[in-house]
């Protein structure tokens, strides 16, 4: 019974990728279509530029406003036991 089940998804699987494959095909079309403008092509450094320099840069930016416009009080931020934060936390309840 389970070889039947594994045909039947293997028959399955591949009649959808051949569906996928022949309706994707106009995709695939070397000649324009009506009304088709394409503008002007992206360069190299462009290409990198968009897709790949202003998203990280976008990330340091909002990270860096995070980190500057912190305003939590450092007695309610979590920390890991054995840190210097906490050591130095124990030591000014020390001398208090």
């Amino acid at each position: 019974m389970d070889k039947k089940n594994a045909l039947r998804a293997g028959a399955l699987a591949a009649g959808t990728t051949l569906m996928m494959l022949l309706m994707s095909s106009p995709a695939l079309a070397l000649t324009r279509d009506d009304g088709d403008d394409p503008g002007t092509g992206l360069s190299v450094v462009e290409t990198l530029g968009l897709y790949v320099l202003a998203p990280i840069a976008l990330f340091v930016v909002i990270a860096g406003l995070i980190m500057v416009l912190d305003r939590s009080h450092p007695d309610h931020r979590v920390t890991s036991p054995n840190t210097k934060a906490k050591a130095a936390k124990q030591k000014a309840g020390a001398k208090a």
